[in-house]
């Protein structure tokens, strides 16, 4: 039986240090004050940014370190939320941080509205006349973009005081599923009880073997989420209400139209990746779950057997030392000052590794500027913990070489381009694992990690965006989103895309509640074209060497100076067309086929 510890009785080798943030509670208080008393000082500037070009170059320097020093402040207080959700403290540290990004949000506001003020050509005269802008060129022509979208000074203001309020439902729905909610026991064929918690489910019990005690399990989770679907569906609507409303108060022809605009990607590409993948790569994915069946000797193939292991009897067991060895085998190609980002984050305590009640689930790398990332990860002692640290190590690595090579402005690139380099990683780890054995059933172990990592980015991400883009459409066509309208569309989503080689059941259709992509934004698409682009890079570097890894370095430390498809081209990749969309979906397709032939 598998037990969850509390937050104060885990070994301090499995959890990150915080240190480099904030020494202490104590010094993150003193930080929270500062940042507050430089909100109102930077007031100074308001209503004279349209005087000289001096104000504004000054007013924009001063907002970067306001903002920088901000996030450190919000990060610090997320991790400590996301280690322990259920501590009172971290929930009151967590709601104060909030509070105060909303009120320094609110006292930035003006510098925008007035930017956006200024008569046309006057930024680019500016910009000529003080060098100290040249750095902000880029963050201000985005910002022009936004003009016709542009509400007037006081509404600005309003809506910014309001973020912390307009986030409520992404935070009221993390603390009812990680704080609240609770499940049933289960017993294995062997009679031996097993607790379920959220966290338990989505990381262990969901992959296990035993067929009797994943179903069981599955059974008493999708149970819970039964009993708060009308709550979470409450949670979630809101949510879709708020984007729909914003979005016609700023004359966006739709959510989408808005929602896409900071991503700089046009809607013909957003559907595209959507459609291609999911009528393409269904066929693919059906014909693995019928291997899946054959091989496992099932009558039925159940929603809560797609993650069952394929071969449960060989699924070596890997530590968190194992593992770090390997990915910096693996990852040796991109060279030394990559390597040595990788191996500080393995050694000195960059990574949480821990599973205690109260964690949050799934894995992020959050990436303050001025310090250094950290991972939330919940190491389940096997390989596709491994491919999952490697994807979060990733993002450390880029978001490290972007912050090193630029302002603070400057350095996080668009979300459309920000899941290409944590994809990298866990391909070149399974190109790595590939080479080390010639054995057939190692063969088979590493295609289907690889799988794993298509499945992850390619089926779940990807239905997500399905899903969004349906609760999108109902939403702005005066539609209720209740509990059983959402749980039908998802239904329509997952039977449009697995046909008849899955049974879903109705637990399958209240998938809708597990995700918190759903709160933000038009994420999870993101993911597919992210790893469409290092699917396409991984085989440049296969056909031209060290070239390509060279310029996929210079595209990681150019940050946000470019937009996204300015990176991927510089990187070889043309993601304005569906080429390298299909030839990824073909990729995943031969892997089917090489694993047909393997079993």
């Amino acid at each position: 039986m598998k037990l969850r510890v509390l937050r104060n009785e885990v070994s301090i080798e499995l959890t990150w240090d915080l240190s480099e943030l904030f020494a202490s509670i104590e010094a993150w208080e003193a930080e929270l004050k500062a940042l507050q008393e430089l909100a109102i000082h930077i007031q100074q500037y308001k209503g004279n940014l349209q005087d000289g070009v001096s104000h504004l170059a000054d007013c924009l320097e001063t907002q970067e370190v306001l903002l920088e020093r901000t996030m450190r402040m919000a990060t610090y207080a997320r991790l400590r939320f996301t280690e322990d959700t259920s501590n009172p403290q971290n929930q009151a540290n967590s709601t104060r941080s909030g509070d105060a990004t909303a009120g320094i949000g609110a006292a930035l506001s003006f510098i925008r509205s007035e930017i956006l003020a200024l008569p046309e050509g006057m930024i680019e005269r500016y910009i000529k006349e003080e060098p100290r802008l040249e750095p902000f060129r880029k963050s201000l022509d985005d910002l022009l973009e936004t003009k016709p979208h542009q509400l007037s000074a006081e509404t600005e203001a309003v809506l910014a005081s309001l973020s912390e309020v307009l986030g409520a439902p992404y935070n009221i729905y993390q603390r009812s599923k990680l704080s609240d909610m609770s499940f049933s026991s289960v017993k294995d064929e062997q009679g031996v009880t097993h607790p379920v918690s959220f966290a338990l489910f989505e990381t262990d019990f969901e992959f296990s073997a035993n067929t009797t005690l994943r179903r069981a399990s599955y059974e008493s989770f999708t149970w819970t989420l039964e009993q708060y679907q009308n709550t979470f569906a409450a949670i979630y609507s809101t949510e879709v209400k708020k984007q729909t409303v914003t979005a016609q108060l700023r004359g966006y022809a739709s959510v989408t139209d808005m929602l896409l605009q900071p991503q700089q990607v046009t809607k013909e590409m957003y559907h595209t990746i959507l459609d291609v993948i999911r009528m393409e790569l269904a066929p693919h994915m059906q014909r693995l779950m019928k291997l899946k069946k054959r091989v496992l000797g099932l009558d039925r193939l159940l929603f809560c057997d797609l993650k069952a292991p394929f071969e449960p009897e060989f699924n070596p067991s890997v530590t968190t030392q194992e593992a770090g060895s390997t990915i910096l085998e693996a990852l040796s190609v991109m060279g030394p000052e990559y390597m040595e980002l990788m191996e500080k984050a393995l050694s000195q305590r960059w990574i949480d590794y821990a599973d205690n009640v109260g964690k949050s689930t799934g894995a992020f790398c959050a990436s303050p500027y001025g310090a250094h990332p950290y991972i939330l990860i919940t190491w389940t002692g096997n390989m596709r913990s491994a491919f999952t640290l490697a994807h979060e190590l990733g993002h450390a690595g880029h978001l490290m070489l972007a912050a090193r090579n630029q302002r603070y402005t400057n350095f996080r690139p668009s979300t459309y381009f920000i899941e290409a380099p944590s994809t990298m990683n866990e391909l070149l780890l399974a190109e790595h694992l590939l080479k080390q054995s010639s054995d057939p059933r190692m063969k088979r172990w590493v295609i289907l990690q690889l799988l794993s990592t298509y499945y992850h980015n390619f089926v779940t991400h990807l239905l997500e965006g399905d899903m969004q883009r349906r609760v999108y459409a109902a939403g702005e066509a005066g539609e209720a989103l209740t509990a059983k309208k959402l749980s039908s569309l998802k239904g329509n989503v997952l039977s449009e895309f697995w046909g008849d080689a899955v049974e879903l059941d109705p637990g399958a259709n209240l998938t809708w509640m597990r995700q918190p992509h759903y709160y933000m934004g038009l994420y999870p698409y993101t993911y597919a074209a992210g790893l469409t682009a290092s699917t396409a890079v991984v085989q440049l570097m296969k056909d031209e060497g060290q070239s390509v890894i060279d310029r996929w370095l210079e595209v990681l430390k150019a940050g946000g100076t470019l937009r996204p498809l300015d990176l991927m081209e510089h990187a070889g990749v043309n993601m304005t067309d569906a080429k390298p969309i299909r030839s990824a979906v073909a990729y995943v397709g031969s892997l089917v086929d090489e694993l047909e032939r393997l079993f």
